[in-house]
Formats: C-alpha cells, sequence, structure tokens
C-alpha cells in the first residue's frame, strides 16, 4: 500500500497522473486547487515530463496549505493518481525516500537523477 502524504516539510510538489480520457477532469481539479487554495499551477504536460510516467500537472504548496490541500485532492480526484513530495534538495530522495500517493502509486523513470 502506498504511503499516505504526511507534512513535515516546508515545500511541496504534488503530481497530478492523466490520460487523454482523464484530461479534461486533470484540468478542473488543478485549476480549481489554484483557485480555492491560492497555490501555484504549472503547465498540464500530454507528455512524459521529467520522472514521470505519465501525462501530469504539477502543484506547487507550502506547510501552511498542506493538510487541507491534500484532503480536498483526495476527496475530488475521483481515479486519478497522484504523487506527493517535499522539496528538501535532493530530487531522488524527494520520489522514493519521501514520496507518497494520493491513489495507487506508480513507478517513476528515475534514471534522469543519475549523474551522467
Amino acid at each position: 500500500m502506498p504511503q499516505r502524504p504526511i507534512n513535515k516539510y516546508t515545500h511541496y510538489h504534488a503530481h497530478i497522473y492523466f490520460n487523454e480520457s482523464t484530461l479534461n477532469q486533470a484540468i478542473a481539479l488543478c485549476e480549481n486547487a489554484g483557485e480555492i487554495f491560492e497555490v501555484t499551477v504549472g503547465q498540464i504536460h500530454e507528455k512524459l515530463v521529467g520522472p514521470h510516467p505519465c501525462w501530469s500537472c504539477q502543484i506547487f504548496f507550502t506547510s501552511d496549505v498542506f493538510e487541507e490541500l491534500i484532503s480536498w485532492l483526495d476527496a475530488h480526484r475521483s481515479s486519478l493518481n497522484i504523487l506527493v513530495h517535499p522539496l528538501t534538495g535532493n530530487n531522488l530522495e524527494d520520489h522514493t525516500v519521501y514520496a507518497s500517493w494520493l491513489g495507487e502509486s506508480t513507478k517513476l523513470n528515475l534514471s534522469i537523477f543519475q549523474a551522467s
């Protein structure tokens, strides 16, 4: 079972995963989260970006809104899976050790964090 998000850090990303059939649902979820919680919503990526194995949209937020936002996302995500991770400065650990999920966990492409 995926680890649930816990508020232990200052800054976070939530990555909402979607596909062609859930695109409109993901857009609405991200836009509503941005308006309700006054958080920064990134681009809607209809392609693979970074370590993410699905289309995604990133929400940047802080510990101040963590509890309310996470509860709201979980209640409104329907079938969408959401990766939540802190921003500690260590991308590999943020996306593995500190990663948590709303919904099902998904294997990430961690090779992008390996030194070239």
